[in-house]
Parts: structure tokens; C-alpha cells; sequence
């Protein structure tokens, strides 16, 4: 363990072997670190805060923070849980759950780039990638091998499904089926190939990938319909997966294709 003399620790955190902690850092007493964690400069780490181990934790990161809800009373016993082999880079903000005994979440492997706002109760899976300076309200879900463009912002209580792609500067108030880019404001611009083959999906799974979206976006159905007639049709898993979330997605509904996209963004 390397603690650098100017870091603030509670007597009362746990620190695991191996742990190095930056300059003027500030450890709360309910912080648990997870042993070959790195935590740099000016960080906080205040409230109920486990974080697993190997994880990396750049300069002036705030974890643990109160939510940024005016229902919120301090006296309320909320936490944050992070797994392990995180990259959180400089002035990342994630801040602990809302409603008493809730969580804000973050998996294994993801890589959080510089000024990434988490918000309340987000729950971030595994191997998910968020670029500089995006922004998540409350209760944003966001699902395994996401890609979200730098500077992006997502409302509260939306889902972001598995190996979406979002590119830069762009805003989203509905949910993003899985396995398509989004673009712009609330917009669907096609499947992310790419994606799909370097994830070591089938060509038969992809082919079903492409089907399933056309069927819902390309074939002059309603939604209802759409969901009616893939219940007809025998497709593997990964397009039953696309159906699934656009089933659950009640709340906020789906982004809506956006026609006449450019090829490498089309189906």
C-alpha cells in the first residue's frame, strides 16, 4: 500500500493490498478499495462506496457524492457499488443512489473518459466505453459493450441496450434498441455493423439482427404489429434480444429510424 502523506484516509475505510492513493485525496469512512486499485490525485470518495479491485481512478474524481435530486434527505442510506478493472479518468463525477437503500452501479472493464457525469441510480454493465464530458441524468441503464459519443446526454430513465453506438454531441430522451447506432437527437440511423462482427456475432445472427430491424423499422408496421409478427417468426437469440427490449421499453418508448441515412450508417 503507498498512501501519500498529504492523502486523507478514515481510519474506519478499507484499503485494500496494493493500493496507491494520490495527493490530497479524501477517503471516507464507509469507502471500501479494492486491492491494485490506483487512485490519484484529488479525489473524494465519500459515502457508501464499494470498489472492486485492479480499478484505476484519475485526478479530481468525485464518487459518492449526493444526488443531485431535490427529494433527496441526507439522512438516507444509499450507496454506490463498481466492480473491478475500471478505467474512470479525470473529473468523473458518479454520484450514489436517490430513494433509501438504492444503488448506483458500474460493472467490470468499462472505460469512463475525462468529465463523465453518472448520475443517481445509473446502472453502467460491463465493457461499456463513454467518452468525454457525456452526461447521464438518474436511472439511466446502460447496457454491455455500449459506445457513447463524447459529449452526449441522456435523460433520466432511459436504456441504452448492448452494442449501441451513439455518435459525439448527440441527445436521447427514449430508449436505444441493441445493436444500433444513434445519432443526433433521438435517432436511429441503422445497424452497428461493425460492432456485431468484431464481437464474433454469426453471419446468420447479423443477417437476423438486420431482419429483425427492418421488421420493425423498414416495413410499414406499427410497433404492435411489428412485435406481432416477430412472435411468428423463429430468430435466434440475439434478434429475440432486440425484440425483448423494444417490448420492455414502455416508459420512454424507442428513438425512431431516421430515413435517408448516409450507407455506412444504414441497414
Amino acid at each position: 500500500m503507498k498512501i501519500h502523506p498529504t492523502a486523507i484516509v478514515d481510519p474506519a475505510a478499507h484499503i485494500g493490498t496494493d493500493v496507491e492513493l494520490g495527493p490530497h485525496s479524501i477517503i471516507g469512512a464507509n469507502a471500501s478499495i479494492g486491492e491494485r486499485s490506483t487512485i490519484q490525485s484529488h479525489v473524494v470518495i465519500e459515502g457508501d462506496v464499494s470498489i472492486g479491485t485492479g480499478n484505476f481512478i484519475g485526478h479530481g474524481v468525485i464518487i459518492g457524492a449526493p444526488p443531485q435530486d431535490l427529494s433527496f434527505s441526507p439522512e438516507r442510506k444509499t450507496k454506490i457499488e463498481i466492480g473491478n478493472e475500471n478505467v474512470i479518468r479525470e473529473y468523473c463525477t458518479i454520484h450514489r443512489g436517490s430513494a433509501e437503500g438504492s444503488i448506483t452501479k458500474i460493472g467490470d472493464n468499462n472505460f469512463l473518459m475525462v468529465g463523465v457525469h453518472v448520475g443517481h441510480n445509473c446502472e453502467i454493465s460491463n465493457n461499456v466505453i463513454i467518452a468525454n464530458n457525456c452526461l447521464l441524468a438518474g436511472h439511466v441503464l446502460v447496457d454491455d459493450q455500449a459506445f457513447l459519443g463524447g459529449g452526449s446526454t441522456f435523460h433520466q430513465n432511459m436504456h441504452v441496450g448492448r452494442l449501441v453506438m451513439v455518435q459525439g454531441s448527440s441527445a436521447f430522451g427514449k430508449d436505444l434498441p441493441p445493436f444500433t447506432i444513434a445519432a443526433e437527437r433521438n435517432s436511429i440511423f441503422g445497424i452497428n455493423v461493425v460492432g456485431l462482427k468484431r464481437a464474433g456475432f454469426s453471419a446468420k445472427d447479423q443477417e437476423e439482427i438486420k431482419d429483425a430491424f427492418k421488421l420493425l423499422y423498414a416495413s410499414g408496421l406499427n410497433i404492435s404489429q411489428a412485435l406481432e409478427k416477430a412472435a411468428t417468426i423463429n430468430f435466434g437469440a440475439p434478434a429475440r434480444e432486440f425484440f425483448e427490449f423494444v417490448t420492455n421499453a414502455k416508459k420512454r418508448g424507442i428513438c425512431p429510424y431516421k430515413r435517408g441515412a448516409s450507407d455506412e450508417m444504414s441497414i
